[in-house]
């Protein structure tokens, strides 16, 4: 792709997000914070996909959920990403990030949440998940919706059902610490979302993840 191509693309990549934004946003009214709807994060991600030549990847980067559910753009993160580092996050190498979509994503690596191939929680991140429990019960504008992701190894059947249960064990965990029903979501993504190279042992490992995401939603 020429520079000329390149630079049409990322006009009209502009175009498709303002356009997308415009129609999606509302005033909350206090706070001055704003709904975002969820063709923002989808425009973006088409247009990086136009741009870096890989659609999926880019929309994983530009979207995050957006494309699933809208949420609050600007929302104050602090005291929850807080709560949920002091519980231990860090030090089990959960990272916990705030995306450009406007949701915060708490990233649980496979060596601290599943063994090899089996979808029940590990012990040692029930005080992380805990946290997250609390504030979802404490913040009622919170939802949350868990993605599990495998490598490639394995058939994608497997990969798959593996996948949804490792997310379901997850939304399962918050619901049972008294989360609502209503206000979680699971999926599985089997090995099509990878963030690291499968041919190596350490891309597998950081492919075998689930990704919880936290979003405010108008109230």
């Amino acid at each position: 792709m020429n520079v000329s191509t390149r630079m049409t693309r990322l006009a009209a990549c502009l175009g498709a997000v303002a356009l997308a934004a415009g129609c999606a946003t509302g005033e909350m009214g206090q706070g001055g914070r704003t709904a975002v709807g969820a063709g923002t994060g989808a425009a973006l991600g088409a247009g990086l996909g136009a741009l870096i030549g890989d659609s999926s990847r880019a929309a994983a980067i530009g979207a995050g959920i957006g494309a699933v559910a809208g949420g609050i753009a600007g929302y104050n993160w602090s005291g929850v990403k807080n709560d949920v580092e002091q519980s231990g996050a860090a030090s089990l190498g959960v990272d916990v990030t705030e995306m450009p979509d406007g949701t915060l994503r708490v990233n649980i690596p496979s060596n601290v949440s599943f063994d090899t191939g089996k979808y029940d929680l590990k012990p040692e991140l029930t005080p992380v998940l805990d946290s997250v429990a609390r504030a979802l019960v404490q913040h009622p504008e919170l939802r949350a919706k868990a993605i599990g992701h495998t490598d490639s190894t394995g058939t994608a059947q497997v990969n798959q059902t593996l996948s949804v249960n490792r997310a379901n064990a997850v939304t399962n965990y918050l619901n049972a610490r008294g989360v609502d029903r209503s206000r979680l979501m699971s999926e599985g993504r089997g090995p099509n979302n990878p963030v690291a190279d499968n041919s190596t042992a350490e891309g597998r490992a950081m492919n075998r993840r689930v990704e919880l995401y936290l979003y405010a939603v108008q109230q």
